[in-house]
């Protein structure tokens, strides 16, 4: 519940941040859903492998036809299980955990042809994006001290930062319309996403496992839909 009110939040502040700019340039607003999953010490490798559900709101505001500064608030969860990989090791090993993703992010999008939202007709175009990311996950941990490994839910949350690698494609649907879909990578600057690096309190330390040299990602792949409106820029600072 306490998940759902901070993502309200954000996204009202998303919506405040539409409403201060509508008689300036061009914006967007809209929804992102689709699905997400992680890559890290427990469960499967695949990059792209939803196992759980992710959507949220996101806010662009397109500064000329290449760039647009963009927001979003999103919310996702995975489960790693190690009865589905294709690691015979983790197979035989057994882990299983859920976790919880809420993430806001900003930064830019790039857009690799020139993409004009007032131009009658379509327009497509493959886009980048990548920025800071700030998200908040469950912390959890694995008992191994029997001889039954136990997944350990906490009941509390720890916050990470994360660089976001996104590719994707969007297409004009109408005048105020605009369907796209992506895959985003997230690096991550913590191992403990699948609970196999808890590193507080102390005597957690000992039910470390698997590479704590290597950070755990995850990963949202799905589509969105954006409404667009704002009155045509003079002109394009970065074109």
């Amino acid at each position: 519940m306490q998940t759902f009110k901070i993502m309200r939040f954000f996204l009202a502040v998303l919506l405040a941040l539409v409403y201060t700019g509508v008689n300036s340039q061009t914006y967007e607003v809209g929804i992102f859903a689709g699905g997400a999953n992680n890559i890290g010490d427990v469960g499967r490798t695949n990059f792209i492998m939803p196992s759980g559900p992710a959507f949220g709101g996101l806010f662009k505001w397109n500064i000329s036809q290449r760039y647009a500064w963009r927001g979003s608030v999103i919310y996702g969860e995975f489960t790693a299980d190690d009865s589905k990989s294709s690691m015979s090791s983790r197979v035989q090993r057994g882990y299983k955990m859920d976790n919880s993703i809420l993430e806001v992010s900003a930064g830019l999008e790039f857009n690799f042809v020139e993409y004009n939202l007032h131009r009658l007709g379509p327009a497509f175009t493959p886009y980048l994006y990548t920025g800071v990311t700030y998200f908040r996950y469950g912390y959890h941990y694995f008992d191994n001290s029997g001889s039954d490994a136990k997944f350990t839910d906490k009941g509390q949350k720890d916050g990470a930062f994360s660089i976001p690698m996104t590719v994707g494609m969007k297409v004009r649907l109408n005048q105020f319309l605009i369907a796209g879909a992506e895959i985003g990578a997230r690096y991550t600057f913590t191992d403990n996403l699948d609970a196999s690096n808890p590193s507080f309190p102390n005597e957690l330390k000992d039910y470390k496992f698997g590479n704590i040299l290597s950070d755990d990602w995850y990963v949202f792949s799905g589509i969105t839909l954006t409404y667009t409106f704002g009155r045509k820029p003079c002109q394009d600072s970065f074109r």
